[in-house]
C-alpha cells in the first residue's frame, strides 16, 4: 500500500482500541468544557447540567464498576453502577443547585466551581466549539470520544506530515505517527480536555517551521501564524509560551549563523517574526479582553481553586514550591527513566544532520510541555498530562534515528547487485 494508506490504517487501528474505554475518561476540567459546548450549541443551563452530570456520574459510576470487578475483597459483590450514579447525581446537583440559586448564572459554563475559577474556562472557547459538531451528530458520551479519538488521530497524521516534509522515508514517518499513538501524547489527546487540541495546534506550528526551512515560507509562517492563533482560544497561555519559544529558537539560530558568516535564512527569520508577533499579539489581546492574569492563575494554584483565602504574598511561595518541586520531581522520573531516556533519544535524533536548525524549534516547541508544568507545579495533576508537549521531542526526534539504517536496506541491494554480476561471470 501507498505510505498514505497506511497513515489511515494507523488512524483506524488507533481508533478501534480507544473503543476500549469510551466512558471514564473525564476528569473535574471535562465538565466545564463540556458544559460550555451545550452552551454554545444552544441547550439552557439547566439543560446544560442535567446533560453534563449525567455524562460525568456515567463515567464516574462505569469506572468504580471496573474496578470492583477486578477488587480481590469485593469482586463478588452487586454491581456498584447504580448506587455510585445516584451518590454522584446527587453530590453534584447539590453543588450546581446552591450556585444557581446564589445567582451564579452567567458564562456559558455550568458552575462547578467558584466564579473566579470558572472565568479561567470562559477565556478558552476554542476547545467546547470543536466539540459542538461531535455533540450534535453522535449525543454527548459518543460525541465527547469522538471528538478526542479525532484530534488524537490527526495528531499522528501531522506528525508523518512533518517527517515527510524533512524528506524521511516512508517507514520513519510512520513510525513517528505509531510513536505518538503508543506514547503518552495519544492516550492524553483522547481524553476530553484542551490537550488533544493543544498537540494538535502545537504540531501544525512545527509543520509550519518545517515547511519555512523547506523553502515554502509563505506557507510555513501562515501555519506558524494560524496555529498560534487558534491556541489562544484554547489555551491562551500555551500560545504565549510556543511564541516566545519559536522566537527565542529562531533568534539563536539567526545569531549562531551570522556568527560563522553565513546567511540567516528566509525561513529561519519568518518563524522567529511570526513567533514574536504571536506573543506579542496574545499578550496583548489578552489584556484587552480581560482573560484571567498570571497573578490570578497563581492564587487559583496556591488556594486550592480559590477554596481558601487570597495568600498575600504568593510569588515567594510559588518559588518556594518550584524548589521543592523540581527535585521530587526528578527523583520520579530517575525512578521510570523512558520519559528521560526518550527526551534524550529525541534531542540526539533531532540535532543529526543537516536538520539542526529544524531540530532546536522542535526542541523549543516541545519545551512548552516543561513551562506548562512549571507553571502548576503540581506532582498530583492526572499523571503528568501538563508535560504531555514535552514528549514531542522524542516523537518527532526518535524516528529520525531509524533514519541511516532505513535509507541504508533501500540503497543496499542496488549496491550488491553489479558485484553479484561480475562473481558470476
Amino acid at each position: 500500500m501507498r505510505p498514505r494508506a497506511w497513515v489511515l490504517v494507523l488512524a483506524v487501528v488507533f481508533a478501534l482500541l480507544q473503543l476500549a474505554n469510551v466512558t471514564g475518561r473525564g476528569t473535574p476540567d471535562s465538565k466545564n468544557y463540556l458544559s460550555y459546548a451545550l452552551s454554545l450549541r444552544g441547550d439552557g443551563k439547566h439543560e446544560a447540567a442535567v446533560a453534563t452530570i449525567d455524562w460525568a456520574c456515567e463515567g464516574e459510576a462505569s469506572v468504580a464498576a471496573r474496578r470492583q470487578s477486578v477488587d480481590v475483597v469485593r469482586f463478588h459483590r452487586a454491581d456498584p453502577t447504580a448506587e455510585v450514579l445516584a451518590a454522584c447525581r446527587e453530590r453534584e446537583w447539590g453543588n450546581v443547585g446552591a450556585r444557581l440559586a446564589a445567582g451564579q448564572t452567567g458564562g456559558h459554563t455550568v458552575p462547578f466551581m467558584p466564579e473566579r475559577f470558572m472565568r479561567i474556562f470562559e477565556a478558552r472557547p476554542g476547545y467546547p466549539v470543536f466539540l459542538v459538531p461531535f455533540l450534535t451528530l453522535f449525543g454527548v458520551t459518543w460525541g465527547m470520544w469522538a471528538a478526542g479519538v479525532a484530534v488524537a488521530a490527526a495528531g499522528g497524521a501531522l506528525v508523518f506530515l512533518i517527517l515527510r516534509t524533512l524528506r524521511a522515508p516512508a517507514v520513519v514517518c510512520l513510525t513517528g505517527q505509531a510513536l505518538y499513538y503508543v506514547l503518552p501524547c495519544g492516550t492524553t489527546a483522547v481524553r476530553p480536555m484542551t490537550e488533544g487540541l493543544l498537540l494538535a495546534l502545537t504540531l501544525t506550528a512545527v509543520w509550519g517551521c518545517a515547511l519555512a526551512l523547506d523553502g515554502r515560507v509563505r506557507a510555513g509562517t501562515w501555519l506558524v501564524g494560524g496555529a498560534l492563533a487558534a491556541l489562544f482560544t484554547v489555551k491562551h497561555s500555551q500560545a504565549l509560551f510556543l511564541g516566545l519559544a519559536l522566537a527565542a529558537a529562531g533568534a539563536l539560530i539567526v545569531v549562531r549563523r551570522r556568527r560563522r558568516g553565513r546567511p540567516a535564512g528566509r525561513g529561519v527569520v519568518a518563524v522567529t517574526v511570526a513567533g514574536a508577533a504571536g506573543a506579542a499579539g496574545t499578550l496583548l489581546l489578552a489584556g484587552l479582553l480581560h482573560h484571567p492574569s498570571e497573578a490570578e492563575s497563581l492564587q487559583d494554584l496556591l488556594t486550592g481553586h480559590f477554596a481558601r483565602p487570597d495568600r498575600e504574598r504568593p510569588w515567594p511561595e510559588f518559588w518556594q514550591l518550584q524548589q521543592r518541586f523540581w527535585p521530587e520531581w526528578l527523583r520520579r522520573q530517575l525512578w521510570e527513566p523512558l520519559f528521560l531516556a526518550a527526551l534524550a533519544a529525541g534531542a540526539w535524533g533531532a540535532s543529526r544532520g543537516p536538520r539542526r536548525a529544524f531540530g532546536v524549534l522542535m526542541a523549543a516547541a516541545a519545551s512548552t510541555g516543561v513551562l506548562t508544568q512549571a507553571g502548576h507545579p503540581d506532582i498530583a495533576i492526572w499523571g503528568g498530562r501538563l508535560i504531555v508537549l514535552a514528549w514531542l521531542l522524542p516523537v518527532l526526534g526518535v524516528p529520525l534515528l531509524l533514519e541511516p539504517l532505513e535509507r541504508g536496506r533501500v540503497a543496499l541491494p542496488a549496491q550488491e547487485r553489479p558485484d553479484r554480476t561480475h562473481s558470476m561471470r
